[in-house]
C-alpha cells in the first residue's frame, strides 16, 4: 500500500506537531505516530519551558544565552543557541495565543519559576525563568498543539511503526511502516519528510521514559548510513523515583525542596554552594550519587530524599498537584507527610540527528544535507545543549527548532519545480522484506531477555560515572547482545497488533544506537557535562573541544569531529 503528502513528519510530540502546524497552512501534511498523539512522551514533561520574559523579576535574552552555554559544559553551538534563546518569547506567546492554559501571576501575566542552572547576571543566584501550567506544562503545551493541528487538517497516522526512510541519491522519498491496526506494511511517499521521534531512555534499566522511548529515529538514520552526533551524552536527570525512574520534576526543587542524606544534610552545600539544588543537572546527579557511593544513602538503599514538606499542603497542591498524586498511588508516600527517596534516573539524550539551525539533516554531520529531509526535538542534534541540558530547554527546543524546521519546509517546497522524487519499489520491497523476516526466524532467544540484559549492563556501566574498565565491559557486552539478536525467535505470526514484532523492531534500534553511546563514551578520554569519566575527570578543552560524529559502515563505527561554534561566550571553569 502506498499512501501520499507532500509533508509526512514521524512522531507526534511537541517537535512534530508544532512543525505539523506550521507547515499545514500552506501543505498537505501528514503525522505519524506509534501512539496516539497525546501519549507522546512530550506531555510527561513537568516543571516548565524556559523564556527570559521577565514577568515576575528581572530577566535578559543574554542572561538565558550565557546560562545554556554555561551549563552545556561549553560544547553547546552558540550560534543555535542564540536562535534558541531570541527565538523563545515569540515561541510562548504563540502557545499562549493558541490557548495553551499556563499558570498566571495576580497580575495575569504567565507565571515564572526558579530552575537549575537559570541565572540572574551570568551565574550571580537563581532566577524566575521557567514558564508552567503546575507541574504538568509538556501535557497542556501537547493537547494545544494537537488541537491546532486538527483544527488546520492535519492527518494522522496513529499506532504506525516506522521502520525505514528510503533514500536514493541523497534525496528523501519517503517512509516505510508498519500499520498495527490494520495488519499491513505501508509506504509513505512524500516531498519531504521530518523526524520528531524524541529519546531512548529505555536503553537504561531505571529510567523517566516511556515504554514507547526505544530511539526509533536513530536506529532508522543509522541503517540508512547516515551520521549521528554526540550520542555519548546521555543526561541523568537527579530525582527519579527510587527504583521505578518516574520523573520527580524539578519544579519541586524550583518550588524551594530540599535534597537530604541519611544524615539529615543539605548535601548539596557541599556541592554548588551558591545554586544547592538548582543546580544543573549533571552535577546534582553526581553529587547525589556520590552520597549514595560514599555510604550516606538513606538506611543503606541506593537513594537519598527530596523534601517537600516544608512547602506546606496549599502551596504543593497548587503547584506540583501530579507529584503527590503519583506518589501517593504509586509509592504510597503523601509528599505532604513524608519525604520522597528518589536516585538519578535516565532522562535526555543530548546527541542525535545531526541538523543545522533550520532542521536539515546533515548526512556526514558536517555540510552535506539530505534533500528535503528535517529533524528537530530530541532525536535531533542542533548542538543547543552541548554536554548537559538545563531543565526546561527541552520543551523550549522542541517548540522553537519545530517551528523553525515547519518554516524551513514550507520554504523548500515553494520552491520552483520541487515535486515528489521517485520511490525506489526495490528499496521499499527490501524494508518490508526485513520486517517480515523477523517473524520467519527460529532461534531460541528472547527479545525481552537481551533487552533486560541491556538495560542492565547500560546502567551499571554507563550511567552518572564511567571509567574504561566498565566501559569495554559494556561495549563487549552489547556486541555479544547484537549477535543474539539474530538468533530471536517471535512466536506471534500475526499482522494485527503483534507486539512481538513491534518490540523486537524496537529492541533493534536500541541495540544498533547503544553501541555508539558505549563507544563514544569510551572514545571521548575526558569529564564534560553528562559525560563523566572516572579516570579521566578533568575537562579537556585542548583535545576535545568538539564534537563526535559517528557512523556504521558494514557493522563497524567509524568515527569523525567536528568543531564548537563559539561566538561570544568562551569556554572557563563553571562553578556553581
Amino acid at each position: 500500500m502506498i499512501i501520499k503528502h507532500d509533508v509526512v513528519i514521524v512522531g507526534a510530540g511537541l517537535a512534530g506537531l508544532r512543525a505539523a502546524l506550521e507547515a499545514s497552512r500552506n501543505y498537505d501534511v501528514a503525522v505519524v505516530s506509534k501512539l496516539f498523539p497525546t501519549r507522546s512522551h512530550s506531555g510527561a514533561a513537568q516543571g516548565g519551558i524556559a523564556a527570559s520574559l521577565g514577568n515576575v523579576e528581572e530577566d535578559h535574552i543574554d542572561w538565558h544565552f550565557f546560562d545554556t552555554v554555561k551549563g552545556s559544559d561549553y560544547l553547546g553551538d552558540q550560534d543555535a543557541i542564540e536562535y534558541l534563546v531570541n527565538d523563545a518569547h515569540p515561541a510562548i506567546y504563540e502557545l499562549e495565543h493558541m490557548g495553551c492554559p499556563f499558570s498566571r501571576t495576580p497580575e495575569g501575566k504567565i507565571n515564572q519559576r526558579k530552575f537549575g542552572g537559570h541565572t540572574k547576571n551570568y551565574g550571580e543566584g537563581p532566577v524566575l525563568r521557567a514558564c508552567f501550567a503546575a507541574d504538568r506544562t509538556g501535557h497542556m503545551i501537547l493537547h494545544t498543539l494537537y488541537d491546532q493541528c486538527v483544527k488546520n487538517n492535519v492527518r494522522f497516522y496513529s499506532e504506525f511503526y516506522v521502520t525505514d526512510i528510503i533514500v536514493k541519491d541523497n534525496i528523501i522519498r519517503g517512509i516505510t511502516a508498519y500499520d498495527m491496526e490494520g495488519g499491513e506494511y505501508v509506504a509513505m511517499h512524500a516531498k519531504t519528510v521530518m523526524f520528531g521521534t524524541g529519546g531512548y531512555g529505555r536503553a537504561f534499566k531505571i529510567t523517566s521514559n516511556a515504554h514507547a522511548n526505544t530511539g526509533d529515529g536513530l536506529g532508522v538514520v543509522l541503517r540508512a548510513g547516515l551520521a549521528l552526533e554526540d550520542l555519548e551524552f546521555v543526561q541523568f536527570h537527579p530525582t527519579g523515583v527510587y527504583k521505578y525512574g518516574i520523573l520527580v520534576s524539578e519544579g519541586a526543587r524550583g518550588e524551594g525542596a530540599y535534597l537530604i542524606n541519611n544524615d539529615g544534610e543539605r548535601f548539596m552545600e557541599k556541592y554548588a554552594p551558591k545554586l544547592m539544588e538548582l543546580a544543573p543537572r549533571d552535577l546534582t546527579s553526581r553529587s547525589i550519587q556520590t552520597e549514595i557511593d560514599e555510604g550516606r544513602g538513606i538506611n543503606g538503599e541506593n537513594c537519598v530524599h527530596l523534601d517537600l514538606r516544608h512547602l506546606g499542603e496549599a502551596k504543593i497542591n497548587e503547584r506540583l498537584p501530579e507529584i503527590r498524586s503519583f506518589c501517593r498511588k504509586i509509592i504510597g508516600i503523601d509528599p505532604v507527610e513524608e519525604p520522597i527517596p528518589i536516585e538519578p534516573t535516565a532522562h535526555y539524550s543530548m546527541g542525535g540527528i545531526p541538523v543545522n539551525v533550520d532542521g536539515e539533516v546533515l548526512a556526514d554531520g558536517k555540510s552535506q544535507k539530505v534533500e528535503g529531509f528535517y529533524a528537530a526535538g530530541e532525536c535531533s542534534c542542533v548542538s543547543v545543549h552541548g554536554a548537559n541540558r538545563l531543565g526546561t530547554n527541552s520543551l523550549l527546543e522542541a517548540v522553537v527548532f519545530g517551528r523553525r524546521a515547519g518554516k524551513t519546509m514550507v520554504k523548500f517546497l515553494n520552491a520552483k519545480g520541487v515535486d515528489k522524487a521517485d520511490l525506489p519499489e526495490d528499496q521499499v520491497k527490501a524494508s518490508f522484506d526485513r520486517i517480515e523476516g523477523f517473524k520467519t526466524r527460529t532461534g531460541e532467544e528472547k527479545v525481552g531477555t537481551i533487552r533486560k540484559e541491556l538495560q542492565q549492563v547500560m546502567m551499571t556501566k554507563v550511567g552518572v560515572y564511567r571509567e574504561e574498565k566498565g566501559l569495554k565491559e559494556a561495549l563487549e557486552k552489547v556486541r555479544s547482545l547484537e549477535k543474539r539478536f539474530e538468533k530471536i525467535k517471535i512466536d506471534d505470526k500475526g499482522m494485527k497488533f503483534n507486539t512481538d514484532l513491534t518490540e523486537a523492531l524496537e529492541l533493534d534500534n536500541l541495540l544498533q544506537f547503544a553501541e555508539l553511546i558505549v563507544s563514544g563514551a569510551l572514545n571521548r578520554q575526558e569529564s564534560r557535562g553528562a559525560q563523566y569519566r572516572r579516570d579521566f575527570p578533568k575537562r579537556d578543552d585542548v583535545n576535545w573541544l568538539k564534537h563526535t560524529i559517528a557512523v556504521k559502515k558494514d557493522g563497524k563505527i567509524q568515527y569523525d569531529y567536528k568543531p564548537v561554534v563559539i561566538t561570544k561566550f568562551q569556554p572557563q571553569e563553571r562553578k556553581y
